[in-house]
């Protein structure tokens, strides 16, 4: 798949650009470039690999360094509820909107 310069004109004034005449080519170039490599990676047969979960899982062990999960405020539900016009054991009361 390659665009033209017709196409690029297209996507500039959808994404209200306005680009000049040199920037429109270079604009050009480097998207065919990226469908160049788009279609050599599909190119690529990949039939009996497994995914990667991460991408350096291939050679060297992930471990996932995690935070320690601990609550960093305090409960501000009844500051929070002053305002409410209804509120009945902790909860806001809506209307009904669904019959």
């Amino acid at each position: 798949m390659s665009l033209t310069s017709t196409d690029i004109d297209r996507i500039a004034n959808l994404a209200r650009l306005e680009l000049s005449p040199p920037e429109s080519e270079r604009m050009l170039t480097q998207i065919n470039g990226f469908f160049d490599l788009v279609e050599k990676m599909r190119a690529v047969d990949t039939s009996g690999l497994q995914p990667l979960a991460h991408p350096v899982a291939c050679w060297q062990d992930v471990v996932l360094r995690l935070r320690e999960d601990a609550v960093s405020e305090s409960d501000k539900r009844t500051a929070n509820q002053r305002n409410a016009p209804s509120v009945e054991q902790g909860l806001f009361l809506v209307p009904k909107v669904i019959e």
